[in-house]
């Protein structure tokens, strides 16, 4: 089982390598990123943009550009467009974002004739994050796709996240299904869904894991709360994925435990045909790097 990004790299070593394109891909930390993935041979890389500009980022942080195969698109629209054109074509196995503003990205993802998104499809984002106060990886969803999810795509972004999980060894992930409280109180839509959702588990309408909720964030996390509260759950204490009531709590989760936590993340849009890096601008080049190689994990 993988418990640390860095036996994620490791697992990738061996494997194929994998083709990837960078939509406007003329930013420090995504060129540093990639350049580290290539050497690493868990990508190779197209990089659309201004050639001039991801030369001149280039030099100006010591990486080879030979690295890559850069592609003129000038243009932040075009960019993007040309990036999924080479994926939906089969050329790439994985899309990225770099410089593009996400909504341009996304707009280019799920454009009805030539975007990626297959038909009846949902859209989610699964994050995976490796911080220090936690004994293994946690597998968090959703905090930046789906505002406030409905039963049926909180089933999604469960199927999304387990199949993730399983991907690193977890055979059976234990999916805690977050809530204020871990009472079920029928006055809280979020607990009462989240006492269904459980019973899916239960029932195998939901397969490949262990469901409980609602379960509070410190039942989720840890045993002594558990203990304290004389919670008996298998999924407590010892939780891989984590369901978020709504974008609000899960982004700012999120954030929190990356920055003041001290921890690393991956992140990768998924619903679509192939695996989709959607970071922020301002994450850090460990950040996208993680995401790539999670990307080649999932492609």
């Amino acid at each position: 089982m993988i418990k640390h990004f860095n036996e994620l790299v490791e697992s990738l070593k061996g494997e194929t390598v994998k083709k990837m394109s960078v939509a406007y891909a003329q930013d420090p930390n995504t060129i540093g990123a990639v350049a580290r993935a290539v050497k690493e041979n868990i990508v190779s890389a197209y990089m659309i943009g201004d050639p001039e500009k991801i030369k001149r980022v280039a030099g100006d942080n010591n990486i080879d550009y030979s690295l890559f195969e850069i592609i003129n698109e000038p243009d932040e629209l075009k960019a993007g467009k040309k990036a999924v054109q080479l994926v939906k074509s089969g050329e790439c196995e994985i899309l990225m974002k770099g410089l593009i503003g996400s909504d341009k990205y996304m707009k280019a993802i799920l454009n009805k004739e030539e975007g990626i998104l297959p038909k009846g499809a949902v859209l989610s984002h699964v994050t995976v994050v490796d911080v220090p106060a936690y004994h293994k990886l946690m597998f968090i969803s959703d905090v930046a796709v789906i505002p406030f999810p409905t039963i049926d795509q909180k089933v999604k972004m469960i199927n999304y996240s387990v199949d993730i999980a399983h991907k690193f060894g977890i055979e059976t992930p234990k999916v805690a299904i977050l809530a204020a409280t871990e009472k079920a109180n029928y006055k809280m839509p979020v607990c009462v869904e989240a006492a269904i959702l459980s019973k899916m588990g239960d029932r195998k309408q939901i397969k490949g894991c262990i469901i409980d909720g609602p379960l509070a964030m410190d039942v989720a996390i840890s045993k002594k709360s558990c203990e304290i509260k004389k919670l008996n759950t298998e999924v407590g204490g010892d939780a891989d994925v984590f369901i978020f009531p709504n974008i609000e709590a899960g982004n700012i989760f999120y954030k929190a435990i990356t920055i003041l936590g001290q921890g690393e993340l991956a992140a990768l849009v998924v619903g679509t045909d192939v695996p989709i890096i959607l970071t922020s601008r301002g994450d850090s080049e460990n950040s996208k790097f993680y995401s790539i190689a999670l990307a080649a994990k999932m492609a």
